[in-house]
């Protein structure tokens, strides 16, 4: 069952995380119910998740919210993290005009998808931003045995931007993106972009949540910080966050430790 400290009611705890979790709407949608049951005011600082690290690590949020497993493992394992928790996911998705020059259309084999736009030197956005949706899309890339920096400024275009302006760009360009599928959903700006591969397993799109560790930072809100995690982790946190929804669909599946 989620409590909080009643001394840490009224307080504001600021949040490092992701574009996604702020493009999506979801916080729109879960912030307003955490701070009616516990009275703490959230403030959050939307960033690619390599950014939102930095931000942790430099003690300047209290809550880091991110979606790379790998570097939330090391952000902890350096000792500026107090414990990683599994909050919920979705996947990525990759989107590109319907006219689909690399004819990847239907696929649900991603290292595939990338090999043919390469090949065909397909136009393709890519957010460069060090973002958790970047790394996942440096990983694919890396398994497809292609080094996409060798089309910069051809093929492949870095916007060094948030998920929701490099989409933006890909819809001016009709361009290939890698998204995370809750900025999708969210996007109107679409333009001639459809959604063209998904269902790979090696799409699946990870969230975690950490409070960073008031012992390296002695001004951290660890009990307003640790209630919004105990809140996240519960049954009516994980409940809200299944509850939001874009045209009847969900757009993140809780997944927190039972």
């Amino acid at each position: 069952m989620f409590a909080f400290n009643t001394h840490a009611q009224h307080d504001t705890i600021t949040i490092a995380s992701t574009t996604s979790t702020e493009q999506s709407g979801l916080f729109r949608h879960v912030l307003p119910v955490f701070e009616k049951v516990s009275g703490i005011r959230v403030r959050v600082l939307a960033l690619g998740t390599g950014q939102a690290l930095v931000v942790g690590r430099r003690g300047d949020a209290d809550v880091v919210f991110v979606h790379d497993k790998t570097a939330e493992e090391r952000f902890v394992a350096e000792g500026y993290g107090v414990k990683r928790f599994d909050v919920m996911y979705n996947d990525f998705v990759l989107v590109g005009p319907t006219s689909d020059s690399a004819r990847v259309a239907g696929g649900n084999d991603i290292v595939i998808a990338f090999r043919n736009i390469a090949q065909t030197r397909s136009p393709l956005v890519s957010r460069g931003d060090r973002s958790g949706t970047h790394a996942a899309e440096l990983r694919l890339w890396k398994l497809a045995g292609i080094d996409p920096h060798s089309g910069r400024g051809t093929w492949y275009r870095e916007t060094g931007a948030g998920m929701g302006p490099t989409l933006n760009t890909a819809s001016v360009m009709n361009a290939y993106a890698f998204a995370d599928r809750g900025t999708w959903l969210s996007f109107r700006n679409r333009g001639d972009l459809a959604l063209l591969v998904a269902g790979d397993p090696r799409l699946f799109n990870q969230y975690g949540v950490m409070l960073v560790n008031p012992a390296k930072h002695a001004h951290v809100k660890a009990a307003s910080g640790q209630a919004f995690i105990a809140w996240l982790l519960s049954p009516a946190g994980q409940q809200t966050i299944a509850s939001y929804r874009i045209g009847g669909e969900q757009l993140f599946f809780p997944n927190a430790p039972h």
